[in-house]
C-alpha cells in the first residue's frame, strides 16, 4: 500500500528494536529493520536489511536501499548501540571511549545525516533517538555510557529545532531498566584497576537485581509508537512509570537529597 508510511529502525535483532519494529508493523508501518547481520527473522512481519551504524558505506547504503523500494523513509528509529559493565570512569582508555561514542552516538548521527536530505526533500517526517534515563540522572559507575546519552539528549533537542521548519520533528525516548539481551552483552572495561574492583561488582550485583524487575521492551516499543504518531510531539518521552518517577525527582528534588538517594540505591558508602 502506498500511503503507508515507511519506517527505519536500527538494532532491531532483539530487545527494544525488535519489540518496537513489531508494533509498528501492527500499527500499519512498513518497516525496514536493521542488524549487523540482516538476516530475515522468520515471522517477524517486516523486511530486514544489513547494516553497520559505526561504517558511513554501509549507513548510506542501507538508506538508498529503503528510498529505492519505497521512495521515501517518514520514520527514523535510531535505537542500535550497546553497553558498558559497571566500572570506573578511570577504567576504560581514550581509545575504548571511542569506540562506545562511535556506536551509541555517531552512530546516531550518521543515521540521521543520511536520512534527513530525503525528509526535507519530502517536506516531513520523524527522527526518534532512543537515550535512557542515565541522560538525566547519570549512573555512578556508568560514566561513558551516561555521556553517550547526554549526547543524544542534547543533540536531540537542537536537532528538532533546526528541523521542524521542514515538518520534521525530533525527539528522545528515555526508558529505565527494560528487560532485554542488552545486559548479557556489556562491555567491560579496558584497563581493569584492583581499586575499583569490589565496588563494581557491587554495583554489578544490585544492577542485576534490580533488571529482575524490569520493564518489558513492549513497554518502551509502546511508547515509541505514540511519539511517532503525535500530532504534537514532545521532546521527550519517559518510558514506563519508574521512568516518570526518576524524570519527576530529578526536576523536582533538592540535589543533595537525589545525590543521597542514588547512593543508597546502588548500595554506595
Amino acid at each position: 500500500m502506498k500511503n503507508k508510511k515507511i519506517a527505519l529502525v536500527t538494532g532491531t535483532s532483539s530487545g527494544i528494536g525488535a519489540a518496537t519494529a513489531r508494533r509498528l508493523a501492527q500499527a500499519g508501518y512498513t518497516v525496514y529493520g536493521t542488524s549487523r547481520r540482516g538476516a530475515q527473522a522468520s515471522g517477524s512481519g517486516h523486511a530486514m536489511l544489513a547494516l553497520d551504524v559505526t561504517s558511513d558505506a554501509s549507513v548510506a547504503a542501507a538508506v538508498a536501499e529503503v528510498i529505492q523500494r519505497e521512495g521515501r523513509i517518514d520514520l527514523l528509529v535510531n535505537n542500535a548501540g550497546f553497553g558498558v559493565a559497571p566500572g570506573g570512569a578511570e577504567e576504560s582508555s581514550v581509545a575504548q571511549a571511542q569506540a562506545i561514542f562511535d556506536t551509541n552516538f555517531y552512530g546516531v548521527l550518521r543515521m540521521t545525516l543520511a536520512v534527513l536530505p530525503h525528509m526535507r526533500a519530502q517536506g516531513g517526517g520523524r527522527i526518534l533517538n532512543i537515550g535512557s534515563v542515565l541522560g538525566f540522572l547519570p549512573m555512578p559507575y556508568g560514566a561513558l555510557y551516561s555521556a553517550t546519552k547526554h549526547a543524544i539528549e542534547g543533540y536531540t533537542e537542537s536537532l528538532d529545532h533546526e528541523v521542524r521548519g521542514w515538518g520534521i520533528r525530533a525527539s528522545v525516548i528515555e526508558p529505565a531498566y527494560t528487560k532485554t539481551t542488552f545486559e548479557a552483552n556489556l562491555l567491560a572495561p579496558d584497563t581493569p584497576l584492583s581499586a575499583y574492583r569490589q565496588v563494581s561488582a557491587a554495583v554489578t550485583s544490585r544492577l542485576q537485581t534490580l533488571m529482575a524487575g524490569a520493564d518489558e521492551p513492549a513497554i518502551v516499543a509502546d511508547t515509541i509508537l505514540a511519539a511517532a504518531q503525535a500530532s504534537q510531539p514532545k521532546l521527550r518521552y519517559t518510558a514506563g512509570p519508574l521512568a516518570a518517577r526518576l524524570r519527576l525527582m530529578r526536576r523536582f528534588m533538592p540535589a543533595a537529597l537525589m545525590d543521597a538517594g542514588l547512593r543508597k540505591d546502588l548500595r554506595l558508602a
